[in-house]
């Protein structure tokens, strides 16, 4: 059994973790934000390939998330739906580089004004403050713990540490590469929307959830303000109205914003450690914490090998 500690709460160590602990290691999770106050607690979390590369990798990663998501969607508990949706184009656009990661896609019969073309599919969604308490709670089901600590550099008294720490990476591996990209969301009221609609150029999407409706969003590179746009907000209301009239009429309930931690190429990978143990890296996800995690956290546990 290898002790492992996994930096980093958000959904893609929380997975880790999940996977860790199912394959009989011992694991433990330390980040400086707990779970309901990462960059993942304030995804819409429709499962959807966003700013993350490589295309190869990702779809793979993605095919393997959106089973598992599908399956967890059977447990009422877990927040997560399988939702019918369609991204839409102002031109016809040929089938997605990420098409073989889902099980159908179709051309849409009917798309907003506007607008030329579309594509259907089923996706799911995680309704993510739930989707995180039950996370969490999984890991303390299978012996796990999540703590809340700052950390000033990787801890060396673990056999295997896993940097999941998002835009944390930037400290604990040395990597400039990786970016924030600021994602500002507007939740309104539920007024009976049941599909998801999404239209990657903006991004604008409408993504319904049980008791309120995610409207989408920014993608602003380089910016650290996480403090909610007025006029970003109005801007990005206007474009969702277009997409999903009924947004115009619903009563707005707040605003979140989140930095999506972006990079070239998503990293995933094992290096030897300075104090003589071992470090996988598992970071970069940019837009696609949720469609990738689970199929990340695979390859970490695989990584990481069985208990000895």
């Amino acid at each position: 059994m290898a002790r492992v500690v996994v930096i980093g709460a958000g959904v893609v160590g929380l997975s880790c973790a999940v996977r860790l602990l199912e394959a009989g290691h011992q694991a433990s999770v330390v980040a400086r934000d707990l779970p309901l106050e990462t960059t993942s607690a304030t995804a819409a979390a429709l499962w959807y390939p966003y700013r993350a590369y490589p295309f190869e990798r990702v779809t793979g990663w993605a095919a393997t998330t959106y089973d598992e998501l599908v399956r967890l969607a059977a447990d009422e508990r877990t927040g997560v739906r399988v939702v019918p949706g369609v991204e839409v184009f102002r031109a016809p656009t040929p089938q997605p580089w990420w098409a073989s990661a889902v099980p159908r896609l179709t051309r849409a019969d009917h798309v907003p004004d506007g607008y030329a073309a579309g594509w259907a599919f089923d996706s799911p969604v995680a309704e993510m403050p739930v989707y995180l308490r039950w996370l969490t709670a999984r890991i303390e089901e299978l012996g796990g713990t999540v703590t809340r600590m700052a950390l000033s550099g990787l801890p060396d008294g673990a056999d295997v540490v896993v940097n999941a720490a998002g835009l944390g990476a930037r400290l604990f591996a040395d990597d400039g590469s990786i970016v924030p990209v600021r994602g500002q969301v507007v939740l309104v009221e539920q007024f009976g929307l049941d599909r998801w609609a999404l239209d990657a150029s903006g991004p604008t999407y409408v993504v319904p959830r049980s008791h309120d409706v995610v409207v989408g969003g920014t993608d602003e590179e380089g910016r650290w303000d996480r403090t909610p746009d007025d006029a970003a907000a109005k801007e990005l209301l206007e474009r969702a109205s277009r997409l999903v009239p009924g947004v115009r009429r619903a009563k707005v309930l707040g605003h979140r914003v989140g930095l999506r931690p972006a990079r070239p190429l998503v990293r995933l990978e094992e290096v030897a450690g300075a104090a003589g143990n071992r470090v996988v890296h598992c970071y970069g996800h940019g837009g696609a914490g949720v469609t990738l995690s689970w199929g990340c956290a695979d390859e970490v546990a695989a990584l990481v090998g069985p208990p000895a």
